[in-house]
């Protein structure tokens, strides 16, 4: 069995970490670089940054806060938002980052994955894909945090994105993000059943047992998660924030819209889940 793997995924947007439901309505938690550094402390397997508004923008701008985090962590960092050619992806690299994640520029320039592949290799090379379930029941895939149809029909995108040479694929439920109710089994499902590279689950998670039917039932090989951490983040790890920390910390602490969250820690998903007979890495 591989071992699983617990990613906590980060969305910025300028110099801020945020968060939303549906991958809209951002609101301001903190620095990036602070939530990234304990996360990294209490056992994250990987990272993924995203700018979430790189692509709406077209342009990435993450580098400074790349280079300032991998001086600090040393786990994979993937990072993602804004980059559309094969020099966006070397700056980010050389920046940090292990990993890139890309998706627009994908779907405008399938190319680029091949050529990405060659020169970073395809482990490299992680490729998004943000999906919406259509009143037909079909899944499409979507651009710029779930803003942009594609038309794209996500399972045979999938296959294509492996045959072309990506070496990884980040599934998002755009409809379950940030809601709690649970990751889309079924979209995950259709994915892993059809390709062989790792697929990362993220949209949805709300309490432990979401992780093992994602896992489990979905076939996902790594889980991918914001909200649950984030929150227990801010009530149990107050030192991270400081004067110079922008966050709305009110805004979390009051619980609003907030209720069908756990609040977790990476090492209590990581005890739930060798519970319940996974292997994890430690």
């Amino acid at each position: 069995m591989t071992a699983i793997r617990i990613i906590p995924r980060l969305d910025i947007k300028g110099p801020n970490l945020v968060k939303g439901i549906h991958l809209e309505g951002l609101r301001v938690l903190g620095s990036p670089k602070d939530f990234a550094k304990y996360y990294y402390e209490q056992g994250a397997d990987e990272l993924i940054y995203q700018d979430v508004v790189a692509s709406l923008y077209e342009r990435n701008s993450l580098h400074d806060i790349i280079s300032e985090t991998a001086g600090e962590i040393f786990i994979p960092l993937t990072v993602g938002g804004g980059l559309r050619t094969i020099q966006d992806i070397t700056g980010v690299l050389r920046a940090g980052a292990d990993k890139v994640c890309l998706n627009t520029a994908v779907i405008n320039n399938p190319e680029i994955i091949t050529e990405a592949a060659l020169k970073f290799g395809s482990s490299t090379i992680v490729v998004a894909i943000e999906a919406i379930k259509e009143p037909d029941g079909r899944y499409l895939a979507y651009t710029d945090n779930g803003r942009e149809y594609t038309g794209l029909e996500v399972v045979e995108w999938a296959k294509k994105l492996e045959k072309i040479g990506a070496g990884e694929l980040i599934v998002t439920s755009v409809d379950n993000e940030g809601t709690g109710v649970g990751y889309d089994i079924e979209l995950t499902k259709l994915i892993t059943d059809e390709v062989n590279i790792p697929v990362i689950a993220h949209g949805g998670a709300g309490k432990m047992e979401h992780f093992k039917e994602v896992l489990l039932t979905g076939g996902a090989t790594a889980v991918t998660m914001a909200s649950m951490l984030h929150y227990y983040c801010v009530e149990n790890a107050s030192q991270i924030f400081n004067a110079q920390s922008e966050g709305n910390v009110e805004f979390l602490k009051s619980g609003k819209s907030f209720g069908r969250m756990n609040k977790i820690s990476i090492q209590e998903v990581k005890n739930y889940l060798i519970e319940n007979g996974f292997k994890i890495r430690t």
